[in-house]
């Protein structure tokens, strides 16, 4: 390992110890894989990966839309213009990924604090939104098929606005 991954892994390590966040070393060398909590999303999984030239760090957002590609693509190309020092992209799946890049100079444990803060507002805060844009049919259909067998309907709370037809059962407590 180079001098300069070593300091940014002692630095990442250092933070993460004393963050009290869930995390483990990942498959790559110099991969850390963090959990966060959500508010939206359960929880985002952020890789964080130690390079020659700093820290990169990756996380899921969605998979592959099932419908309005476009309009979920827009809405993620505009967020990307408030998005400081990320970015959303996709991979050749087409799963929504948010990504980011600190150089080594910059890694300090508030930077990594700030960067974890971040990847965890860009993947959580739109999540139902993009739910909504990118999923409607499949979850109007996955209401249905849990009304009609008696289901939880806990998971779709959230939709319930959207997805509710006259005599679904009411909210759970």
């Amino acid at each position: 390992m180079t001098d300069v991954r070593t300091d940014v892994a002692a630095v990442v390590e250092e933070f993460l110890r004393a963050s009290g966040l869930e995390w483990e070393g990942g498959a790559r060398a110099d991969e850390y894989v963090v959990s966060l909590p959500g508010e939206k999303k359960l929880k985002t999984v952020v890789s964080l990966v130690v390079t020659d030239t700093g820290l990169t760090a990756t996380a899921f957002v969605v998979r592959n839309p099932d419908e309005n590609h476009d309009e979920v693509y827009r809405f993620l190309l505009r967020r990307n213009l408030r998005l400081p020092g990320l970015a959303y992209a996709v991979d050749r799946s087409g799963d929504v990924y948010v990504a980011g890049r600190l150089p080594a100079a910059a890694v300090t444990a508030d930077a990594v604090d700030q960067l974890l803060g971040v990847v965890l507002t860009a993947a959580d805060e739109p999540f139902n939104e993009l739910l909504v844009m990118g999923f409607l049919t499949s979850m109007r259909k996955e209401w249905e098929w849990r009304v009609s067998r008696g289901e939880s309907l806990r998971n779709l709370e959230a939709f319930r606005h959207l997805l509710e037809r006259p005599g679904d059962p009411p909210p759970a407590d």
